[in-house]
């Protein structure tokens, strides 16, 4: 039985659309792609020449030849695309985060369910083999503690690091987490943009959940790595090495599984596991997941409810560094 193919344009030509453009044409089994939009003439000779493809000059006529839209244009214009495209009742993929500012999101969102389409936003961690693998063993999480790491690039520094890097984790974490948040506190450094570049943040959940979260874009080392501690031991999912660690706690009378076992105390023993983790390539896997959504009605794994939330988190956590916790480095 063949699977129905989408008609698929791409808006946006830069570092990160021209990898979209690549995986897409991977996936011609699912996705007809019909050609690219990007006002930059620099970035769709790029394209033009490593794939062959076609550059459309009208955004609404790439919008109307499509089935559903890729949009992977810098953040300021992805309400603009997003909104034309809504507006045709076509299904959306958009690149994280969703929107520039929590007002422009809850418009897309709204209109949306009014046009009643499918929109995925592009929180990529969740496709994730290590994510996926340790989904299922989160249980009732009640402690994380996150590092997103990243050697310095000028690319994404028109945007805080944490609309650059730590949505990703606070997407994961809200994904987790069944409860409201009760308080959030953050500090800050700028370093070298006008935002800040390191920041670390801590939300307390009403369950009694904490999250401990640090992002910087000036490592020397890259570093994604989260650790979930709860009742039954604790996890170590590495984003950046696609592995998963898992520590279990378990009564002594029960067999300790894993390849590690010792007596914690007269009750329980300590036992380390290894699962599984079926390596792919986690944006493949958004287009994959994006297909289904559309053609077999399937629940969209990150939908822009959940993106919404996500960046109104972000949000609070800029608003409160505004307020006086962001320091400054004088360079002078």
């Amino acid at each position: 039985m063949s699977t129905k193919k989408l008609k698929i344009g791409v808006f946006g030509a830069g570092h990160l659309g021209r990898i979209h453009i690549r995986l897409l044409l991977e996936l011609s089994d699912l996705f007809d792609f019909i050609g690219f939009y990007d006002p930059s003439d620099e970035s769709s000779e790029k394209s033009i020449s490593e794939f062959g493809v076609t550059r459309w000059d009208d955004m609404q006529e790439l919008i109307e030849a499509c089935d559903c839209v890729d949009v992977v244009a810098p953040t300021l214009h992805h309400y603009d695309i997003a909104y034309k495209a809504l507006r045709s009742s076509k299904h959306v993929f958009i690149e994280k985060p969703v929107a520039e500012t929590t007002e422009q999101a809850k418009i897309l969102l709204d209109l949306s369910r009014e046009a009643g389409v499918i929109v995925q936003v592009g929180h990529v961690e969740r496709f994730n083999p290590a994510f996926r693998a340790a989904e299922s063993l989160i249980v009732k999480p009640m402690f994380f503690e996150i590092h997103r790491l990243a050697q310095y690039n000028p690319r994404g520094t028109d945007v805080s690091v944490i609309l650059d890097l730590m949505i990703h984790d606070l997407d994961i974490v809200l994904s987790c987490v069944n409860s409201s948040i009760r308080r959030i506190s953050a500090s800050g450094v700028s370093v070298v943009s006008k935002t800040p570049d390191i920041t670390s943040v801590r939300i307390e959940f009403d369950n009694g959940c904490v999250a401990n979260l640090t992002a910087s874009r000036m490592s020397l080392n890259n570093m994604r790595k989260t650790r979930i501690f709860q009742k039954t031991g604790y996890l170590v999912i590495d984003y950046l090495n696609q592995t998963v660690d898992q520590i279990m706690i378990t009564p002594k009378d029960q067999e300790a599984p894993g390849f590690f076992s010792f007596e914690l105390n007269d009750d329980v023993n300590f036992s380390a596991l290894k699962p599984e983790v079926k390596k792919s390539n986690a944006i493949q896997e958004e287009f994959r997941s994006f297909h289904n959504s559309i053609v077999h009605n399937q629940p969209v794994v990150v939908s822009i409810d959940d993106a919404y939330r996500a960046l109104d988190v972000a949000y609070q956590i800029i608003d409160k560094l505004k307020s006086g916790h962001l320091s400054v480095f004088d360079n002078n």
